[in-house]
């Protein structure tokens, strides 16, 4: 029994620190076009468990939707990287592939196919929640003959499951 013990901790130390989660932010966007209107955005993401771990890297899948002022709306989902940077600090990448729609012609990014990608530093919490500032962008990647894109800035809340 006393064997099993030590065996035990060292099992658990191989489970991730941090499990599901979702975030929320709100910030401000800032379309490239001269004739687009910058508005208020708000963000709404799902992280999924890692799939991989190593050393200081979690690798997740993730979705996101975001809301524009103006009621433009986009939604994607793909990989995220989340890079432990010590001290309860971390750095999170994602790239998420979507959907784009626009209500104002001005804020019209091109296509309906836009990627969304994001780079974020945050704090983890003592409970288990996080809080992190994000600049993320939006664009079709030039694989349209229309590309002005959308950049934000987002405060956000991180909520783990």
């Amino acid at each position: 029994m006393k064997s099993l013990l030590p065996c035990a901790f060292f099992l658990c130390s191989f489970l991730p620190a941090h499990s599901e989660e979702w975030i929320v932010g709100t910030g401000f966007a800032d379309f490239s076009s001269s004739r687009s209107k910058d508005t208020a955005i708000v963000s709404a993401e799902y992280h999924s468990s890692p799939f991989y771990i190593r050393k200081h890297l979690e690798l997740r899948w993730g979705g996101a939707v975001s809301i524009f002022g103006t009621g433009d709306v986009h939604l994607g989902g793909g990989p995220v990287g989340i890079i432990d940077l010590g001290h309860r600090w971390f750095a999170e990448v994602s790239i998420m592939p979507g959907l784009y729609a626009h209500l104002t012609t001005e804020n019209d990014l091109g296509s309906v196919f836009e990627v969304r990608s994001s780079l974020a530093v945050g704090k983890r919490l003592k409970n288990g929640g996080a809080i992190s500032m994000a600049l993320t962008h939006k664009s079709n990647a030039s694989t349209a003959a229309k590309n002005p894109g959308v950049n934000a800035l987002l405060l956000r809340w991180h909520f783990p499951l």
